[in-house]
């Protein structure tokens, strides 16, 4: 397992329709070095799967995201999607980065809160006052942070269904083509080109005229990286946490002893995110791989300048050798350094946010409704890059 040799293991592990963490992860970890794997389309790579070495991997600049553009990338689908922000490396990165970063910070976020309160609580409320079953995701976990990455880049919200039709699509492991992904990223793209040259017309306070000033005022950006920016707070500002939100609900239903915990002291909110972010592997796959730029070793073995490798975060956020009981769902665990939002330089934009938006989606979930269950069969998503229900429908 220590060469490049070794036969690799068909990858991905994790089932879709699910939260299971695949007991391959952890017969990967036991083992001695790194496990050669092969994904469906591209060359193999090295799978990374203790936390040692993720935070190794992902944080040390000798493993380039932007390397891949260079090579036959292992993916799940034969198409090829460009990352944006996300397949870039320093000094660019850094230079669009910083240019987002300011609407991030947590005293920026922390002004959204009674906001991001008030949108939860109120959605409830509407669920509650037409009465039971009811889609949690599309009536719940979607609006919320639907409605707050409108507001912060200026996105009409009756514009929901087109880029949320867009956005399924860029993040599809379905068997589309280069030029099928192409396409799909062009309409988006078109589609956030013309609110760019709306908010040129109408300036507003938000991060979209903000950025556009860093472009026609400073120079600090081109055209394209404004657009693709705009693009990626878009998809990556909603998709995310639209889908923890029904899994840290699904996780906790299993887990009735710590739900009652939670329901007893809302107080443990805050850390309850927090250890459900490190439970919960939300990948259907590890993604976004780094390619070594010179011969390195990691976790024992020797990677050749040139490798890639898939740092699978769900695996090494149950590491034995950094989480005391790591299996267990423990809603009061202190000093929780998991890597739900990453590591390094590309380490969550939008962390913050997402945390707050988690925070006040699961307070209002305990406090309007404290005796939530299920009410029907979950309809998973498949073919994702990230797991959890497209339904979840719900009584109370």
């Amino acid at each position: 397992m220590t060469t490049t040799h070794v036969e690799p293991a068909a990858y991905p592990f994790n089932d879709p329709t699910g939260l299971a963490l695949s007991e391959l992860y952890e017969r990967a970890r036991d083992a001695q070095g790194l496990l050669r794997v092969r994904m469906p389309y591209g060359e193999p790579a090295w799978l990374v799967t203790r936390y040692a070495d993720a935070r190794f991997v992902l944080g040390d600049r000798r493993f380039s995201r932007a390397a891949e553009a260079d090579h036959d990338a292992p993916r799940q689908s034969p198409g090829r999607r460009e990352g944006g922000l996300l397949s870039m490396d320093p000094p660019d990165h850094a230079r669009l980065r910083t240019l987002a970063t300011k609407a991030f910070t947590v005293h920026r976020v922390e002004r959204l809160r009674p906001g991001i309160r008030e949108l939860a609580e109120g959605l409830l409320d509407e669920l509650v006052a037409a009465g039971p079953p009811a889609d949690l995701v599309e009536h719940f976990a979607l609006p919320v942070p639907v409605a707050v990455i409108c507001r912060l880049l200026g996105v009409p919200a009756g514009d929901q269904p087109l880029f949320r039709e867009w956005s399924d699509a860029s993040l599809s492991t379905s068997s589309k083509t280069t030029e099928e992904f192409t396409a799909n990223q062009d309409e988006l793209r078109a589609y956030m080109a013309e609110l760019v040259a709306e908010h040129r017309r109408r300036p507003a306070e938000d991060l979209m005229t903000a950025l556009i000033e860093a472009r026609d005022v400073d120079d600090r950006l081109s055209e394209k990286e404004l657009v693709d920016l705009c693009v990626g707070i878009l998809v990556a500002g909603h998709e995310t946490t639209a889908t923890q939100i029904p899994n840290f609900l699904c996780t906790l239903l299993d887990h009735p002893d710590q739900f009652d915990r939670l329901r007893a002291d809302p107080g443990l909110i805050a850390g309850a995110v927090e250890e459900l972010l490190r439970f919960v592997p939300l990948g259907a796959a590890a993604a976004f791989p780094r390619y070594a730029t010179e011969d390195v070793e990691v976790g024992g073995t020797p990677v050749r300048a040139g490798e890639p490798l898939l740092v699978a975060v769900g695996a090494a956020n149950r590491d034995a050798l950094r989480f005391t009981a790591p299996d267990r769902l423990d809603l009061t665990r202190e000093a929780n350094q998991h890597l739900g939002f990453g590591h390094g330089v590309h380490h969550c934009l939008g962390a913050q946010l997402a945390r707050v938006e988690l925070q006040e989606a699961l307070r209002a979930l305990v406090r309007k409704m404290p005796g939530l269950r299920p009410a029907g069969d979950i309809v998973w998503k498949t073919q994702m890059l990230v797991r959890g229900p497209r339904s979840m429908p719900v009584t109370w």
